[in-house]
């Protein structure tokens, strides 16, 4: 089993060199993903990475996120004057709705991915909101379809070298019930174990 720096390391050289290649093949291919690629990368990884409930809770309650702040921007943009009172209360609701989702599901989808999904949307978006408000439905498709592909990269590769992909603290192992512990050289990512297997 390799070092905890050692796997922090690999993960983090997969991220970049994955980054950087979905940055070259969006100009290449004229994607358009440039803008995002960073902020959707890192969006996935976290996502990845943050040992709390399941992968795919952790990726429901993201998608829940972004579509809070879809419906947020969509309200904001018909029904709110362009002033820092409507801003307000759409930054309001969007948190409090947030929160809801957490609650409805018993936080099966954890609250923190929840406002991560929105809050990586809203930083991605709001730039182009603010310059064409009446364009809404057009420019947040886009923009979320972008992000998401960045994320749903990062998300992948953090899920493949993450030091703690796929790890749920919220509930005990069952080595872990009969107080027994992991074998010291028991790979604990994907990464690991090709590694592993390979040596």
């Amino acid at each position: 089993m390799r070092p905890p720096q050692a796997r922090l390391l690999a993960a983090g050289a997969v991220l970049a060199v994955g980054a950087a290649a979905t940055m070259l093949l969006s100009d290449a291919l004229d994607l358009g993903l440039e803008s995002v690629v960073l902020l959707g990368a890192a969006l996935g990884a976290v996502l990845a990475l943050v040992p709390d409930a399941t992968p795919a809770r952790r990726l429901g309650g993201a998608a829940a996120g972004f579509a809070v702040a879809f419906v947020g921007y969509v309200v904001r943009a018909g029904f709110l004057p362009d002033s820092a009172a409507g801003r307000a209360v759409v930054v309001a609701v969007v948190v409090l709705a947030c929160t809801l989702v957490a609650v409805a599901t018993a936080s099966r989808l954890p609250l923190w991915s929840v406002l991560l999904g929105s809050a990586g949307f809203t930083g991605a978006y709001e730039l182009t909101f603010a310059a064409a408000p009446a364009r809404v439905l057009e420019t947040s498709v886009s923009t979320a379809s972008s992000l998401a592909l960045a994320a749903a990269l990062g998300f992948a590769l953090a899920l493949l070298a993450g030091p703690s992909a796929g790890v749920r603290t919220a509930a005990p192992t069952r080595a872990a019930e009969r107080g027994e512990t992991a074998p010291a050289d028991e790979p604990t990512t994907p990464l690991d174990q090709i590694l592993e297997t390979r040596a």
